[in-house]
């Protein structure tokens, strides 16, 4: 399965923001701090390339510290960005966000010389929800659904620093697989759009390599994730035991296989589960290179295949064969 989600909406956001990147000085982008580069918008990074950037990293208290630590350092040492980590629990948010911001565009903030910034981010990444804390009030529509902001809206957080936030926008086709099923886990796309199950299988394929003790810990597994004979647990096996636990059950005993997923998807977004990132820079960059080299390899097919269709439609300009008779088989 291939997580892909782009409704309509998200395409007027990019001319937006194509419009407003001419009239901004610098540009947040807010990724969601357990999927920092799966949230990352490769869109926006070219849509605001000409301008400094800030990479928020949210809710940063539902991530793993030490791989919030670093993925900060992979991208602090990049040339023209700042990226800090925030939740949208911190009542000093304003201020962490106004000081990087006046950093990158040193001689703005005035009332003469404005600081104009532009926030963005994909759905469901926390941008409302940390607009209405900095602002004390519930100026932004925010809930824990992808695609709640439809239109752009602008605050002042403080004497010449205005601040322009944008609905939450993906990128029109996902090409690292990892990352599809990493939104989908997070709640960043919607529902109609991936199978609950298959994203929790996924999401168990990562975690009892990365966080078994996590798992088991939640879910009471006092044997961990091994079986009676010491061999590890298939994801599909797991997920009917973490259904068992959780008396995810129908009649007759059976799990229920899609209550199961949805009860381990929340447990990961409400971080029941613990602080868990699910992606470190490394894996990401291996993960960017693979689903590259499938992009171009399905890219050459489909050329192939548009060249065969246009040779197989094109007309022939050779003449019509004469119609002699046919010569008469040999008898072998």
């Amino acid at each position: 399965m291939a997580v892909q989600w782009f409704p309509g909406h998200m395409h007027l956001t990019r001319q937006a923001i194509e419009d407003r990147i001419k009239q901004v000085d610098v540009v947040i982008e807010m990724v969601d701090a357990r999927l920092p580069a799966s949230s990352a918008n490769p869109l926006l990074a070219q849509l605001t390339a000409k301008r400094p950037r800030l990479t928020v990293l949210n809710k940063q208290d539902l991530a793993d510290p030490e791989r919030t630590a670093e993925w900060l350092a992979h991208y602090n040492a990049r040339e023209g960005m700042r990226a800090i980590a925030l939740d949208t629990t911190d009542g000093q948010a304003a201020r962490r966000l106004i000081a990087p911001c006046q950093e990158l565009a040193p001689g703005r903030g005035s009332l003469s010389k404005p600081l104009r910034v532009l926030i963005c981010g994909i759905p469901n990444v926390g941008k409302s929800t940390l607009i209405n804390r900095m602002i004390g009030k519930s100026a932004a529509k925010a809930a824990d659904e992808a695609g709640v902001t439809r239109k752009e809206q602008r605050y002042v957080l403080e004497d010449g620093f205005y601040l322009f936030d944008t609905p939450g926008v993906l990128w029109p086709r996902i090409i690292v697989a990892q990352s599809g099923y990493r939104l989908a886990a997070s709640g960043a796309v919607g529902r109609n759009a991936f199978d609950d199950e298959e994203v929790a299988l996924e999401l168990l394929d990562y975690l009892k390599l990365a966080y078994a003790q996590l798992l088991a810990t939640r879910y009471g597994l006092k044997a961990g994730l091994d079986d009676e004979r010491g061999h590890a647990l298939e994801s599909d096996v797991l997920l009917e035991t973490i259904g068992r636990s959780r008396g995810a059950l129908m009649s007759g005993g059976k799990i229920n296989l899609q209550k199961a997923a949805e009860l381990l998807l929340h447990d990961f977004r409400s971080g029941a589960l613990g602080r868990i990132t699910l992606e470190t820079p490394s894996e990401f960059a291996r993960w960017l290179a693979e689903g590259k080299k499938l992009d171009a390899e399905r890219q050459l097919r489909k050329e192939a295949l548009a060249e065969e269709g246009h040779i197989r439609a094109r007309p022939s300009t050779r003449k019509a064969p004469s119609k002699k008779p046919l010569p008469k088989r040999s008898a072998w």
